[in-house]
């Protein structure tokens, strides 16, 4: 009988240069593209991630660059910083990078793999990571003075679970930095966070920085 080879299985990864504005580029690890599937002992079922966004948290958005590039100029002095829904955590890196005192956060399952995947490929010392789901209690994360995230409102019922999470984790006079692609769940967002008690102000980035 002749042995035949088990057929492929997991998923699919590339490797790229990514550019952060005013600082040097990063190397990145990510999905090879959007139809990725690969939960095997249902870990993201679990936690909420359908097979339709299972690859979103591995694939580089437009958003995710931007706040890089904002990490890279914006003041860190004597800030705790959470990037809350994180995926390939560009921003994170970057804050990092210029030694900030960073937790990156996510709930999928493979997220923290890649987050140190790309640490490494950047020669970068480990960076912190907790699990951050939205809906459920996060014990042991505690607060931050910087929360930042980039396109984390695709879904309806994101804009009360973000805001709920980021009320539960906000240190007192805590910055929130939201980077939106216009999404529709803005606008509800908005209003959830200034029913918290925060100061809401939107700016518009149509230009490179």
């Amino acid at each position: 009988m002749n042995a035949q080879a088990a057929p492929p299985i997991g998923y699919e990864v590339k490797f790229q240069r990514v550019g952060v504005g005013g600082g040097a580029d990063l190397q990145i690890r990510s999905l090879l593209d959007k139809q990725q599937f690969y939960d095997p002992l249902g870990l993201a079922c679990e936690a909420g991630i359908s097979s339709a966004t299972w690859p979103l948290f591995g694939l580089l958005w437009p958003s995710a660059q931007k706040l890089a590039d904002l990490m890279q100029v914006w003041d860190l002095k004597g800030k705790r910083v959470l990037e809350v829904g994180c995926g390939l955590g560009l921003a994170s890196l970057v804050v990092h990078r210029r030694e900030g005192n960073i937790t990156a956060s996510d709930c999928h399952p493979l997220t923290e793999t890649f987050l140190k995947a790309n640490v490494l490929l950047n020669k970068l010392p480990p960076l912190h990571y907790e699990t951050g789901n939205w809906g459920r209690v996060n014990r042991g994360l505690g607060t931050f003075d910087l929360l930042i995230a980039s396109d984390v409102l695709y879904e309806r019922s994101h804009p009360a679970q973000l805001s709920g999470f980021i009320q539960a984790h906000a240190a007192e006079g805590a910055e929130v930095l939201i980077v939106d692609p216009n999404r529709g769940n803005r606008s509800a967002f908005h209003r959830d966070m200034a029913h918290m008690g925060f100061s809401v102000t939107e700016l518009i980035m149509n230009e490179p920085l």
